[in-house]
């Protein structure tokens, strides 16, 4: 593509830390390695550490060259340092069972979930970690509906750190002209030949506003817009990365200079950190050749927590990476509210205009509720009609999306009961429905598993993953399992997507649920026969803020089964019979 006539080229700014870490090795000795590694113990990484190693391993965490060793984790946790002292704001580590056999100045071979070969490490630290002290270092808070706190209660309770020896790249098959590491995107950045390089990233589709703002920026410093969304793990919930990417495209071909822009795509594992994952993403985008990077609010959030509140300030992202600003050298365009001028047809920031003058703007969830969920075009002024297109395809209308209803609560509460009546008066409101009630879960898919917490948890997290797989394909789930723990149900939330999850706790005494007890398991539990039962030696953990809350000592269940349904339709994942 030719990109500029300029004569005079400006050379773009270093990586963070001088030079760009790189840990593939030469293509001479992968032959020797691969069958080498075929002898060494597998440690199969999640798809999170998976992003981790690619970044790694291609310099995108430069100065960072190794899952942490002990002293950069501990002086991350604490001061936002790498040891030797460059800025490094979130912990990149692997993490394994302490059951798992690694042994210090052991090689091991490090597979993907598909056993695809990726890296061979030496093993030269195992040490423990602590899940409470990271919550509250890094994410600011140990509540379990921060979608990490909760992913972090199923990851290994030791880090282990060591020389890598990068083989290959994870296979990435979607949109491979637009994965560039580092080094490809810097070579292709410089074609520009402005030097300065904005970097941008949203979690959610570019509308008119996000394009007036990141023209403006590009066009304020005379530089060139990195369009640089995140396409590996992002926040339950979000727009998938094909969506986004597909109205990203279009974009940038129809409404963007093409000296103005370069579209590619950055597979990290996102920490949903709020300020310091706004520090962290600015360092990397300096790794791939920005110097500004357009910091918005919320940068990062996941949202709000247990009671409501967000997790972090609206600007408290910006202010720490200002913070830092001079030390990482990427300086901080803040997003400022742009609204739509309808007789002018242009839109401007809100600042820089008179009180009187007439404006329009769409919130986010009025993009949701009012519009993608009714199946209502959006409007020509707020988003482009190439991605208003895409977004209907991808997102129909709230009543025929998927939904999980879960309910929770100690056995014998009437779970199952009130389940059985609302699946019935699901499918007479036309929706096709799939039930997993615990029990018969555990007989068919979680057969052999004790009721120990860890297999517990397995269990509930097996129901949760084929649940979010229901859900994803636009089914409705009814989930019937007393899943205990908290920690565990708020991962299921996460995995479903927050927005689709309706946790439904069954709150009955124990008492009644004792006398419901025609198998006598309460009984035997009390006397012993029984290990682990809940609610007897073993704790359940209401939910503290679930959707809807149910009472069954009173109430019959199928008025129960109606308060269900009365939430459904008000949030429209029913329709009503006027509808």
């Amino acid at each position: 593509m030719a990109i500029s006539n300029q004569v005079s080229v400006k050379p773009l700014i270093t990586p963070y830390g001088g030079s760009l870490v790189e840990l593939a090795v030469a293509d001479a000795e992968i032959q020797e390695l691969k069958v080498y590694a075929g002898r060494l113990p597998t440690i199969q990484l999640s798809e999170r550490a998976v992003c981790d190693l690619e970044l790694l391993a291609t310099g995108a965490f430069s100065p960072l060259a190794t899952f942490m060793g002990r002293t950069d984790y501990e002086r991350v946790l604490h001061e936002m340092r790498l040891a030797r002292g460059p800025i490094f704001p979130i912990p990149v580590t692997l993490t394994v069972d302490a059951t798992s056999g690694v042994r210090l100045d052991q090689e091991v071979a490090l597979r993907d979930s598909q056993n695809e070969l990726l890296a061979i490490m030496t093993v030269t630290e195992i040490y423990e970690w602590d899940r409470a002290e990271l919550a509250e270092r890094v994410f600011a808070t140990n509540d379990a509906r921060h979608p990490l706190v909760a992913e972090m209660s199923r990851w290994g309770k030791l880090n282990i750190s060591g020389p890598l020896r990068v083989i290959a790249l994870p296979r990435r098959y979607d949109f491979r002209e637009l994965r560039m590491t580092p080094r490809e995107t810097r070579a292709r950045l410089e074609q520009f030949g402005r030097g300065n390089v904005v970097a941008f990233q949203t979690r959610n589709p570019l509308h008119r506003a996000h394009e007036e703002i990141t023209k403006r920026a590009a066009e304020q410093v005379d530089g060139v817009l990195l369009l640089h969304p995140v396409v590996g793990l992002t926040k339950p919930g979000d727009v998938d990365h094909f969506t986004r990417v597909r109205s990203y495209k279009t974009l940038a071909t129809n409404y963007y200079a093409p000296d103005r822009i370069l579209l590619s795509l950055l597979p990290l594992a996102m920490r949903l950190a709020g300020p310091r994952e706004a520090l962290w993403h600015s360092l990397i985008r300096r790794n791939y050749g920005a110097n500004y990077m357009i910091i918005g609010r919320d940068h990062a959030s996941p949202g709000v927590d247990s009671s409501g509140k967000p997790f972090y300030g609206p600007y408290a992202a910006q202010g720490l990476v200002q913070k830092f600003s001079a030390e990482i050298g990427v300086t901080v365009l803040p997003f400022n509210e742009f609204v739509y001028l309808p007789d002018e047809d242009r839109y401007e920031e809100a600042s820089r205009i008179p009180e009187s003058t007439r404006t329009a703007s769409l919130s986010g969830t009025q993009v949701r509720d009012e519009y993608l969920q009714n199946g209502k075009p959006l409007p020509s002024w707020f988003t482009r009609p190439e991605v208003a297109r895409i977004l209907a395809e991808t997102y129909p209308p709230r009543h025929k999306q998927g939904v999980c209803i879960w309910f929770t609560g100690l056995s014998g509460a009437g779970k199952s009961t009130t389940a059985e009546i609302l699946t019935v008066r699901l499918q007479e409101h036309g929706r096709q429905v799939t039930v997993l009630d615990g029990d018969v879960v555990r007989t068919h898919l979680s057969r052999g598993l004790g009721f120990d917490k860890e297999d517990r948890d397995l269990n509930i997290r097996r129901i949760g993953f084929v649940a979010a797989e229901i859900v994803r394909h636009g089914g409705t789930v009814v989930c019937a399992a007393v899943s205990p723990y908290r920690a565990t149900r708020n991962d299921v939330r996460n995995m479903i997507g927050a927005d689709r999850f309706i946790e439904v706790f069954v709150d009955t005494p124990i008492e009644e649920c004792e006398r419901r007890d025609t198998k006598g398991m309460y009984a035997k539990a009390r006397r012993g026969e029984i290990k682990n039962f809940t609610g007897v030696d073993d704790p359940y953990e209401p939910p503290q803020h679930p959707e809807i809350k149910l009472i069954t000592v009173g109430p019959l269940p199928e008025e129960n089964a109606g308060l269900i349904l009365e939430h459904l339709i008000r949030n429209r994942f029913l329709q009503s019979a006027s509808e």
